[in-house]
C-alpha cells in the first residue's frame, strides 16, 4: 500500500490516472509519516521547507518491519524491492 499527506480524493484522481489497483492512504494528519520517520527538511531551490522523504518499509505478515529503504530513487526500486520478499 502506498501513504501520503495527500486528501482521499487526490489518491482516488492519482489512482484512476495511473491505474494503481493497490490502496492509498491518506494520513492528512501526519500521525503515520511523523511516527515513521519520514518528515525531513528538504532544500528547494534554495527554501528549506519540511516535506515526506520518499521511503518504503517492508512489514511482515506479524507486523514487524524487516526492511527500510529510506530516500528512494523510484527507478528500479520495485525490482529491488521484489527481490528483497522471502
Amino acid at each position: 500500500m502506498g501513504v501520503s499527506r495527500d486528501s482521499v480524493e487526490s489518491h482516488q484522481k492519482f489512482k484512476a490516472k495511473y491505474g494503481f489497483e493497490f490502496p492509498l492512504l491518506a494520513d492528512t494528519e501526519s500521525a503515520l509519516c511523523d511516527a515513521m520517520g519520514v518528515i525531513q527538511e528538504k532544500n528547494m531551490y534554495g527554501k528549506i521547507t519540511k516535506g515526506v522523504a520518499r521511503s518504503t518499509f517492508l512489514i511482515d505478515a506479524t507486523g514487524k518491519i524487516v526492511k527500510v529503504w529510506p530516500k528512494v530513487n523510484v527507478e528500479g526500486h520495485a525490482e529491488e524491492v521484489l527481490a528483497s520478499l522471502p
